[in-house]
């Protein structure tokens, strides 16, 4: 997919636009930039303009001293909107890019139509001396994320099904292990396309005073996962107990965190679907 790369009165920051209709501004997690087109599963583009940005420390989005904090990422992201000559979107935070979203939406009211947040951090993800933390921060470093991304790409090639479920493993709860040929496709895309490059490491570090959940006003959806294994349940409780104007849906899917992979992303589909009309 092509992509495109604008100088913003914040910074330079990569971006892709597809469809056309309302504006719905999709913030990925980690180890995903730009490029990736999942988020926008089931969701007509001829109803829809999809802008998605490479986060800070993703892809060709720099990352700065400015920029680095999810408030700093949120500022930048407005004046990719103000370029675009973007006045009111909807604003979908997902996974590492929840903080963003959530900063956006608490700072930005007049510029959001609505918030939605899938598998999303709500608070710091991690504390500093947690084991997560800690392998995160080695294997993911940005001097050696491309060897482990290398590994990673090249054992899918020559035993796609064992490290499926390997990742499966990593990101769901559910057992036991079960998935289907189609799921197996999806997640091969898109391990096939990540890097976490200087991004993965800042958003270990990423964090948001929880006052700022408090000030969000619009109305928000909380979708996530009861098996999700890499972003547990406090986060989307954390939201609903401080926004407001939220709701929070759960699913029993099997792959946990990630909502998308298969026909188990129906029922969180429904629901946003509904949310966007």
């Amino acid at each position: 997919m092509a992509t495109s790369v604008i100088k913003t009165d914040k910074g330079m920051i990569e971006f892709t636009l597809r469809g056309r209709g309302k504006a719905v501004l999709i913030i990925p997690g980690g180890h995903i930039d730009c490029r990736e087109t999942i988020f926008q599963k089931g969701l007509d583009p001829n109803n829809y303009c999809f802008i998605t940005p490479s986060r800070p420390g993703y892809g060709k989005t720099p990352l700065t001293d400015f920029n680095k904090t999810s408030k700093g990422t949120a500022d930048l992201l407005i004046t990719l909107l103000d370029k675009l000559k973007i006045t009111k979107a909807t604003v979908i935070g997902i996974s590492a890019g929840g903080l963003t979203s959530l900063e956006i939406a608490a700072n930005y009211p007049d510029r959001i139509e609505r918030l939605v947040l899938m598998s999303a951090l709500t608070k710091k993800w991690f504390v500093e001396t947690d084991k997560t933390y800690k392998g995160g921060k080695k294997i993911f470093a940005p001097k050696i994320e491309w060897i482990t991304w290398e590994l990673y790409r090249l054992f899918f090639r020559i035993f796609p099904k064992m490290m499926t479920k390997t990742m499966f493993r990593e990101l769901s709860k559910y057992r036991p292990v079960d998935f289907t040929k189609d799921e197996m496709r999806e997640l091969k895309g898109m391990t096939m396309k990540m890097r976490s490059s200087q991004g993965f490491s800042n958003d270990l570090d990423q964090s948001i005073d929880q006052g700022t959940l408090g000030k969000i006003k619009c109305p928000t959806l909380i979708l996530h996962g009861n098996y999700d294994n890499s972003v547990d349940l406090t986060h989307p409780h954390n939201a609903k107990s401080k926004i407001n104007n939220s709701r929070l849906v759960l699913f029993n899917n099997r792959w946990g965190h990630l909502l998308w992979l298969g026909k188990e992303y129906d029922s969180p589909l429904d629901e946003l679907k509904k949310a966007m009309k």
